[in-house]
């Protein structure tokens, strides 16, 4: 059976799969896992389900190396759990097919570019960031103002089991992320 596998990085919308989708029928895939989220790990739940679906004599097929993994490492493991269970791993745009010894290697080469191009993507928007800074444009977050008093009080009835982490949140007006840094930043006080 050929699987394909689709990947963007905006779990918000704003890119769409339909490129990938395209290809994946003009390359006769039976079966598509698509993921809306980062290729930086393989914590992506679609990722999981492919690979835990795949059985021996199956190809997993993707538009490209990308789609699969940023890192080296990553790709390299998840092909090992794919050569593992007898799966050959084909990558349209590289027209790598590790079912050969050169395509072996390619992907392998392949591979260590994305991490590359991944890493000076994330240098030059560093850069980017540092020189708005320098300009006096980019000041980063504001943060989030927290009454310290009332802070104090509704987590002494949390600690205490007398109100839930979400009524707290509530309470004070902050989302779950905001709460538990603020829960942080007040135990290290």
């Amino acid at each position: 059976m050929r699987v394909g596998y689709v990947r963007v990085s905006d779990e918000r919308g704003r890119q769409n799969t339909a490129r990938q989708d395209i290809i994946m029928k003009e390359l006769d895939v039976e079966r598509v896992y698509t993921d809306k989220a980062s290729g930086k790990d393989t914590k992506r739940p679609q990722l999981q389900e492919m690979l835990s679906f795949v059985r021996d004599g199956d190809a997993v097929v993707v538009e490209s190396i990308s789609r699969l993994a940023r890192s080296t490492a990553d790709l390299l493991n998840i092909v090992k759990t794919l050569t593992d269970k007898g799966v050959e791993f084909v990558s349209q745009k590289e027209a790598i097919d590790t079912s050969t010894p050169q395509g072996k290697f390619m992907l392998t080469v392949f591979a260590a570019l994305a991490e590359l191009e991944r890493e000076v993507i994330g240098q030059r928007r560093q850069e980017g960031i540092e020189a708005a800074k320098a300009r006096g444009v980019y000041k980063g977050r504001v943060p989030v103002p927290v009454d310290w008093k009332a802070f104090e009080v509704h987590y002494k009835k949390w600690k205490a089991v007398e109100m839930t982490a979400v009524a707290m949140q509530k309470e004070l007006g902050l989302n779950a992320r905001t709460f538990y840094r603020k829960v942080r930043e007040y135990e290290t006080r």
